[in-house]
């Protein structure tokens, strides 16, 4: 990784996904016809199920990266989009065995499949889309993509592990957090924007580099996620509010919160992240606290710094439409509200 850091520079108007979007538009057509075969079965719970998820929508950021690699690197052929489908197939499989875990009650905006299919049901059709993402490594047949991607999925269910053991945890640090969301959230990004140049036959280094990209824009969207839980409508969000909160997830603004405050705001956050403290009126007190030590500002701080590193980790490509589109992506993750 580059020691680098180009800092992001202000812009006459907001960062979007447009670009990326549009860059990535008539490949990510192909992706969606992939998810969508390879989501059917002769069970018609399984599609049922996983359609509610896969149509409710999302920014579906991690398939389009590894298409706006391809298209940087100029890759002409087509092995990406099975591929990108995929990545979106281990992403979806997360999310349900997630909402299962969290107990959540809604996701991109409506109800979380678990409460309207059950716990058991979204465990067995995640675990079936794990299983088609593999199908489809397979089918591409390079051990090296395979190894990649098998490699992601491993570190993310410890990541996820890692993140139920911290649960609850006052004294969790800002390191093991930091640790937690590059295994959970990171590790895909990471992999999906090195496949890419795996596909287009590029070298190590360029591997690398895409690869320090996907991680480093990874880091910086959890960190602006994890701040939204506090600074944000939950409608906006597709998400409640305050779902970290309630399930005492030691995030960055609560870590940075309790480590400035004073005793007795350690006191409150003790009992709230034990779970003695989250009625609406706690959740205000917390967003609060958070406000009254800037811990959000603090933490969209950092965020930033990870996003200026990704557009660093490209810099060395040629200036194209695709790194164009990729910088305003690592900037979009960076100021987004929802």
């Amino acid at each position: 990784m580059s020691a680098k850091v180009i800092p992001l520079k202000p812009r006459s108007s907001e960062p979007s996904l447009a670009p990326i979007m549009a860059l990535t538009a008539q490949g990510m057509n192909a992706v969606n016809q992939v998810i969508l075969e390879r989501m059917q079965s002769e069970i018609p719970l399984i599609p049922a199920l996983a359609g509610h998820l896969i149509a409710g929508g999302g920014k579906r950021m991690r398939p389009m990266l590894t298409l706006a690699g391809a298209a940087l690197l100029d890759y002409q052929g087509t092995r990406h989009h099975k591929l990108a489908a995929a990545v979106e197939f281990i992403h979806t499989a997360t999310l349900l065995h997630d909402d299962v875990v969290d107990g959540s009650e809604m996701r991109r905006g409506k109800a979380a499949a678990n409460l309207i299919f059950g716990n058991p049901a979204t465990v067995l059709v995640g675990d079936f889309l794990f299983t088609r993402s593999f199908e489809l490594m397979v089918e591409d047949g390079s051990l090296k993509v395979l190894k990649i991607l098998s490699g992601a999925s491993s570190v993310i269910s410890e990541g996820e592990v890692d993140q139920l053991t911290a649960q609850r945890q006052i004294e969790t640090s800002e390191e093991r957090y930091l640790g937690i969301i590059g295994a959970k959230t990171a590790a895909l990004f990471a992999a999906a924007t090195r496949i890419s140049a795996v596909v287009a036959e590029k070298s190590e280094a360029e591997e690398r580099a895409l690869e320090d990209y996907g991680r480093n824009l990874g880091i910086a969207f959890q960190l602006v996620d994890d701040a939204m839980d506090y600074d944000s409508d939950g409608l906006e969000m597709g998400k409640a509010r305050g779902d970290d909160f309630r399930e005492g997830k030691m995030t960055l603004p609560v870590i940075l919160a309790y480590a400035r405050g004073s005793a007795e705001e350690r006191s409150f956050w003790q009992d709230a992240i034990l779970g003695h403290r989250t009625s609406g009126d706690d959740l205000a007190h917390a967003v609060r606290l958070i406000e009254r030590h800037d811990a959000l500002g603090a933490t969209r701080d950092r965020a930033r710094h990870y996003a200026s590193r990704a557009i660093d980790a490209i810099a060395g490509f040629p200036a194209n439409e695709a790194r164009a589109a990729m910088a305003e992506a690592a900037e979009f993750a960076v100021a987004r509200r929802f």
